[in-house]
């Protein structure tokens, strides 16, 4: 074992950043022992050195990232301070000094992912990010390597552990969304401000970086459709469960039949009991792989959180310091394929389109007529009546997502429409 040890920086000390810390020094006879020489923690940066970090020798604190960085004498930075910049900057000038990087930054690989992978090739030098996906479990690098020399064509999860539970509450209990948003905030799994989670911002991060791994080409996060849970209502869930389904907000990646083009988009569907991703309970994360030798592999664990997300930080630590060690890097940017990714209205769906509508003949009819002219088939039909009014559930076969957006503008314009309740696709069928 080489006794001169690894010089490790980390920027940011939050919940995620002293978890590794912690991790890196209770363990650490283990991690030489897995690496083949001694990892140091040379520097922790924060924004506020007056609070106390239990474990973390003062004299390694510093609020100045930059001049850490630039040590030279670092071997690996790991990032976990999130957003875009100083992050960005931080890790290029990391690669430019020599340092390999460990990052948990999704919102900084989905939206500027080819720099920082790009500054990586130029010095040679590692980037690796397990954190920045689906928490502990294991899913970038089966992508990158295990799964290598298969043809990846569907990545369908769920990514984001807050909205997971919020769904899962509403199905369970029968909470109403906001009900159940303030258990998931007093339970600390939402933030104070909850928007990047229920808007599905965070799981739209995720599936851009899943999706760009997946099939080889460059996906950023204005290409991914994106739709929160907010408009999620109690009916909605009861109207799943009369089907046979359960709500999930989906991250779904998927190559076209003719393999010309790819898409990823972010948005509550209705899917089978039993799927197995309907059984995903509380904040727990799953991503459901289905490749083209392997078949259909599912990745199963708790998608975030200090421990969980600093086992995949180390995980990626272990990996890097190897490298140095022998010299080498480990996988960088594979995006050969160039493929365009496709608008969300070329997406092949199915819709539950629920309709108030005036409870007397020929409504159907003209509803009927209404999904006829847009060229989308009906598979299902529910009506129940009282009093002059009515309420219409309608399950389409699989469409293009535009003729169905079409048929239910169309839907609203009828006479005998009141409104239209309520819309949400159908997967995993």
């Amino acid at each position: 074992m080489r006794t001169r040890p690894l010089k490790v920086a980390l920027l940011g000390c939050g919940v995620v950043g002293s978890e590794v810390a912690r991790i890196m020094t209770t363990h650490a006879e283990d991690l030489a022992a897995r690496i083949g020489a001694p990892v140091e923690l040379a520097g922790v940066a924060v924004r506020r050195p007056s609070k106390v970090r239990e474990g973390i020798d003062p004299s390694l604190i510093t609020t100045d990232a930059t001049a850490l960085v630039k040590r030279g004498d670092i071997d690996v930075v790991i990032e976990v301070i999130g957003g875009i910049e100083p992050a960005r900057t931080l890790i290029t000038t990391a690669f430019e000094h020599g340092a390999s990087v460990v990052s948990a930054n999704k919102a900084l690989l989905a939206e500027d992912g080819a720099t920082l992978y790009a500054a990586a090739e130029e010095h040679g030098r590692d980037l690796y990010f397990e954190a920045a996906v689906a928490g502990a479990i294991p899913l970038i690098r089966p992508l990158r390597e295990s799964l290598a020399g298969d043809k990846v064509n569907r990545v369908l999860g769920i990514v984001n552990g807050t909205t997971n539970f919020i769904l899962d509450k509403m199905d369970t209990s029968g909470a109403g969304y906001s009900e159940a948003l303030d258990e998931a905030t007093a339970l600390g799994y939402a933030e104070a401000d909850p928007t990047a989670d229920v808007e599905g911002f965070d799981a739209a991060a995720k599936a851009a970086i899943l999706a760009g791994i997946a099939f080889h080409t460059r996906v950023r996060l204005d290409d991914v459709y994106r739709e929160g849970l907010t408009d999620v209502s109690a009916a909605d869930i009861a109207s799943a469960k009369r089907m046979g389904c359960t709500v999930k907000l989906l991250a779904i990646c998927e190559r076209a039949a003719d393999g010309k083009s790819v898409t990823a988009r972010v948005h509550p569907a209705m899917i089978p009991l039993s799927h197995p991703l309907a059984s995903v309970r509380e904040a727990y994360n799953a991503v459901f792989v289905e490749a083209e030798a392997a078949g259909q592999l599912m990745f199963y664990g708790p998608g975030a959180g200090g421990s969980p997300t600093a086992s995949a930080v180390l995980g990626d630590l272990v990996a890097v310091c190897r490298n140095r060690l022998a010299e080498s890097t480990g996988p960088g940017e594979s995006a050969y394929t160039q493929l365009p990714v496709s608008p969300m209205g070329d997406v092949v769906t199915r819709y539950h389109i629920s309709l108030d509508v005036a409870d007397k003949p020929g409504v159907l009819a003209q509803v009927a007529t209404v999904f006829a002219e847009h060229g989308v088939s009906i598979d299902t039909v529910r009506q129940q009546g009282k009093d002059g009014e009515a309420s219409l559930v309608v399950v389409t076969h699989r469409a293009p997502d535009a003729a169905l957006s079409g048929t239910v503008e169309a839907l609203r314009k009828l006479d005998t429409v009141r409104g239209v309740a309520s819309i949400m696709r159908v997967e995993g069928e």
